[in-house]
């Protein structure tokens, strides 16, 4: 049974049918594993309801974030990092005055809550997953990970064919993501348990309009077996920041 087969209508199983969506793509053959914006705005401090948490940290993603979507990407990040595979965090801090949020700030009324300004702890990658310092760290204002940054290039550079897509919001810079690397011609796929969302039919949804029509999205230990199934030091002629990191942790 698929995450979201509890909120479709039976019209949209046969319409989506019909029309011959859904295919499995299949992984590509040099991943790299893409973590979106798992800070301390969408995960808050810790595990607590979510309507505690959104009074403090407005983006917060409630308890799904710690008990469910944390725990998944540290098992990826686990056998990723043992094959030395790149990993690539983002995060979307601004300026105080708003400014590079553009027009997104009009869609809050609390877009001058101080949480994700610059410097702010906020946007800091929670603690549980933290970045290395021999990966990759994007700056995004807006929710693709892909508009306005470096990732092409640095996926190119490194003949990556597809990503591992893991983070938060479903809904929002995750989707975002997924559609722009299909856009690019980057295979796509997202382990559901690995994302999370503050809605959860806002979750669903997303899933299966990505699942249907842009990239594939399976379960964690579908991902978990294609990683250990990969030769170690893959990217290590491209990337090599990787393979110096895992020759430091011999020593």
């Amino acid at each position: 049974m698929a995450i979201w087969d509890d909120v479709l209508t039976e019209t949209d199983r046969t319409v989506f049918a019909a029309a011959g969506w859904g295919k499995r793509a299949g992984y590509g053959e040099r991943p790299a594993i893409m973590v979106i914006d798992v800070n301390y705005n969408f995960c808050g401090d810790r595990a607590e309801p979510i309507l505690e948490s959104i009074e403090r940290w407005r983006y917060a993603c409630g308890p799904e974030a710690w008990e469910r979507g944390i725990p998944a990407i540290q098992d990826i990040l686990d056998v990723a990092r043992a094959k030395r595979l790149p990993v690539i965090y983002t995060t979307n801090p601004r300026r105080a005055d708003g400014f590079d949020l553009g027009i997104w700030s009009l869609k809050s009324t609390r877009a001058e809550d101080e949480v994700d300004v610059m410097g702010h702890k906020g946007n800091e990658i929670v603690a549980e997953v933290a970045p290395r310092p021999d990966d990759l760290f994007i700056e995004k204002r807006k929710p693709s990970a892909f508009f306005g940054t470096p990732l092409v290039s640095h996926l190119t550079m490194m003949r990556a064919d597809s990503l591992i897509l893991t983070g938060t919001t479903t809904s929002g810079c995750v989707r975002a993501s997924a559609v722009d690397a299909l856009s690019n011609d980057f295979k796509v796929t997202i382990p559901h348990e690995a994302v999370f969302d503050r809605g959860e039919v806002s979750h669903k949804i997303a899933l299966f309009d990505l699942h249907m029509k842009y990239v594939d999205v399976t379960d964690l230990d579908d991902v978990l077996t294609y990683l250990r199934d990969l030769p170690v030091g893959l990217f290590d002629d491209t990337y090599p920041p990787a393979a110096a990191a895992a020759g430091r942790e011999l020593l």
